[in-house]
């Protein structure tokens, strides 16, 4: 059996945006999958393993902030850094006061998630020592180490994160929360990289609880 682990993830606020909103950013009901596995991999990732995750927890009522904030509403051109990288030269600058752009978003607040997703060996040392990095996922998040800052959707909410050793004596899910929350983002198909598709589920809740070992993923 493939090791499961069990994370405690909290933030004072939180936007899993829905890829129908063009404009304003308007956030999932509760974390998505993919947003999940990044909690995962923000405190290990290896090109030898990945994380399937299989059970979501909401532990907290689902609160919201709508928040108008500036956003920078463009990118730097990747046809002049192709240029530059050429040539040895090239205006790369973004102004951001010319850039600038003023969005509302409805953001999530006071979130509280137990999220459960397995260690599953893709190739390399992995395939026939999966006991090593099994450990080093246990040292590195009992110790709070991370390769980049666990955040929840946006990277300036900071996520605050805690390896759960066993789910006993810990908070109930949110039993209120129950019912069908429509389609969800699963994650990004990368078979082809260079045209990732988005992968979809029903986003169904039973007494606060998402079981993903069941979710019927569509393209």
């Amino acid at each position: 059996m493939r090791p499961e682990f069990c994370l405690d993830v909290r933030g004072d606020y939180a936007c899993f945006t829905r890829p129908e909103m063009k404009v304003e950013r308007v956030s999932y009901d509760f974390i998505t999958p993919s947003a999940a596995r990044s909690v995962f991999e923000s405190i290990l990732w290896k090109p030898e393993i990945r994380w399937r995750m299989e059970r979501i927890e909401v532990l907290s009522p689902v609160r919201w902030i709508s928040v108008r904030r500036n956003e920078v509403g463009a990118v730097v051109s990747a046809r002049n850094v192709a240029g530059a990288m050429q040539s040895g030269k090239g205006q790369l600058g973004l102004y951001v006061e010319k850039e600038r752009q003023q969005r509302a978003g409805l953001f999530l607040r006071d979130v509280a998630y137990r999220l459960y997703a397995r260690m599953e060996p893709v190739k390399g040392e992995a395939m026939g020592n999966l006991a090593k990095y099994t450990e080093m996922f246990q040292r590195r998040a009992s110790k709070g180490q991370c390769v980049n800052q666990p955040y929840l959707g946006c990277r300036e909410f900071d996520a605050r994160v805690r390896l759960v050793a066993s789910p006993d004596g810990e908070p109930e899910p949110l039993t209120s929360l129950d019912g069908d929350f429509g389609w969800m983002l699963y994650d990004m198909d990368f078979t082809r990289p260079a045209d990732p598709r988005p992968m979809f589920f029903r986003a169904q809740l039973t007494r606060g609880v998402l079981d993903l070992t069941q979710a019927e993923v569509r393209s």
